[in-house]
């Protein structure tokens, strides 16, 4: 019988984080003059250690000892096999979750910041800044920051600045100083507040006011840090799948179908790219990125060159897009209310190695429900985007009498987000799906931007 929870040892760590770049070609990050950036003009953003990494093609690549030391804290995280889950589905499937909610801010973005932090002490930095959507990342880098003895400061969107204080609160526990998004403190977020006085914010908003008060700082020691879709933190993130990977062989398993949630791409990425190697090999593997109907950069969006801030401080980027200025209807799950998607996950997408689903709110949490009333752990809003495609997929396997093996990433616990289960309950959440309007505005938007090679092709 197969144990609930499957763990490793702490010496079976991972030592290395796996890079997807040596495995697959990008279109470059262009800069305002139309041709690639260089390592020097992201210097003012960046340490120069991570903007290696950032371009790095090597496929392995060391973990820090230090950075090894945090995240022992917490890892090797388990692997839970849901069976209440599979029973209450009815389904055939086994259904194993990388469990990602038994970090101290409760989710799996410290699998970053915690090298982020490092990298940037190391570095000789002393402050950094960033963005944050439902505080999850806020949360993480604020941790991190204290790990290291850094300062912390995140620009919240506003809508998740108001529905969850208390990721705040997390905040300034560890030292972090927490301000909602759009503010009145940099020139990006008092252009947005003109336009838009009751503007609920955006991670494109958010993103601009941190890179702004980064590079504004005249003292040179304050660096920016970004949660999702850049590749060092896709690679930081591998830990999660080579994790995984691990356990799984030591029950004899391997996933027919691979989950995970998809805003930026950073825990899908992570619990997914270790097994991408495998796809390209020839192993039938469905892995499958899933995000919110109301924000559907994958499975609706364009791609494109596009910026990944509001103000366009940042680089254009290649990758699946609303555009830049898009404003998300205010749904719960604040991680995912991101214009783009990561570059790698976007490319992997056009390459027909990733197949991207969308989820209403209410299917997100209606799963998210079953599964608290079946394995014990509530879910994140986030997390149960991933889950509500964990639940068509079992019933799938039901009705074709298959007994595949489902790998999903509880990206997150939901013990801040009670307030929107309290409205699920109350039946005062609502679905929020895209109008095709807005799928054309984006389209239009990244007419005036470069146009990506097709890589597919050459």
């Amino acid at each position: 019988m197969t144990p609930k929870n499957i763990l490793l040892r702490s010496e079976e760590m991972p030592r290395q984080w796996y890079n997807v770049l040596a495995d697959i070609k990008l279109n470059p990050p262009l800069g305002p003059d139309g041709q690639p950036i260089t390592p020097e003009s992201l210097a003012p953003v960046f340490p120069m250690n991570l903007i290696e990494q950032e371009m790095s093609t090597q496929r392995w690549i060391d973990i820090p000892e230090q950075v090894l030391e945090v995240l022992s804290i917490w890892r090797p995280a388990p692997l839970i096999r849901a069976s209440g889950f599979e029973q209450a589905l009815k389904t055939p499937a086994r259904i194993y979750a990388k469990f990602e909610g038994g970090s101290p801010p409760g989710s799996h973005k410290p699998n970053t910041a915690v090298p982020q932090a490092y990298y940037n002490k190391v570095f000789g930095i002393k402050k950094l800044t960033t963005e944050t959507g439902a505080g999850q990342w806020g949360s993480a880098l604020a941790f991190a920051c204290s790990q290291f003895g850094l300062e912390c400061k995140v620009f919240m969107v506003r809508i998740s600045f108001d529905q969850k204080p208390y990721r705040k609160a997390m905040m300034q526990v560890w030292g972090g100083h927490c301000v909602g998004s759009p503010s009145t403190e940099t020139e990006a977020g008092r252009k947005a507040l003109a336009a838009d006085p009751d503007n609920p914010g955006s991670l494109g908003i958010a993103i601009s006011e941190a890179v702004e008060a980064a590079v504004s700082d005249g003292s040179g020691q304050t660096r920016y840090a970004l949660g999702s879709v850049l590749n060092h933190v896709m690679l930081h993130q591998t830990i999660i799948g080579l994790e995984a990977k691990k356990q799984l062989a030591m029950v004899g398993e391997f996933p027919d179908v691979i989950i995970g949630c998809a805003g930026g791409g950073s825990n899908f990425a992570g619990l997914s790219f270790p097994f991408i190697l495998d796809k390209m090999h020839g192993r039938k593997i469905a892995i499958l990125p899933v995000e919110p109907q109301a924000c559907p950069s994958l499975t609706r969006g364009p791609f494109g060159y596009d910026h990944g801030d509001a103000a366009r401080y940042t680089p254009l980027l290649a990758m699946h897009s609303l555009g830049h200025n898009f404003i998300p209807p205010a749904i719960h799950a604040g991680g995912l209310r991101y214009h783009g998607m990561a570059p790698t996950v976007s490319q992997l997408a056009r390459e027909g190695l990733l197949e991207p689903q969308a989820v209403s709110q209410l299917d997100a949490y209606r799963a998210g429900v079953l599964w608290a009333r079946s394995e014990g752990n509530i879910p994140a809003p986030e997390t149960c985007n991933a889950l509500a495609q964990v639940v068509r997929e079992a019933e799938k396997a039901r009705e074709e009498g298959k007994q595949k093996v489902i790998l999903v990433s509880f990206s997150g616990h939901g013990l801040l987000d009670l307030a929107a289960y309290e409205k699920y309950f109350s039946g005062h959440l609502a679905d929020a799906i895209l109008e095709e309007g807005a799928i054309e505005k984006a389209r239009e938007m990244l007419k005036g931007h470069p146009a990506p090679l097709d890589l597919k092709s050459l």
